[in-house]
């Protein structure tokens, strides 16, 4: 027990650093940068919306055609070759 909140106050202490040293070294303002981030933030959820929709609707249709009896494809995506 006594490792595990050692390793979670170093991890703390090692986020709370890095975080200092990102803002501090960081190119643009503080509310400049905010503002950088919860746009890219925004525009990351809305690309996860439009993907989810997409999918949903593509998984939807093969449901359809699988109650009509029709044969389902599904694509896969290749195996990674093996180094």
């Amino acid at each position: 027990m006594r490792k595990v909140i050692s390793f979670l106050a170093g991890l703390l202490a090692g986020a709370a650093a890095g975080a200092v040293t990102a803002l501090l070294l960081a190119p643009y303002s503080g509310p400049e940068l905010q503002e950088r981030v919860r746009t890219r933030v925004q525009e990351l959820i809305e690309e996860g919306r439009r993907a989810a929709a997409a999918r949903r609707a593509e998984l939807e249709a093969q449901l359809e055609a699988f109650k009509r009896g029709t044969p389902v494809t599904f694509e896969t995506t290749p195996e990674q070759p093996q180094a």
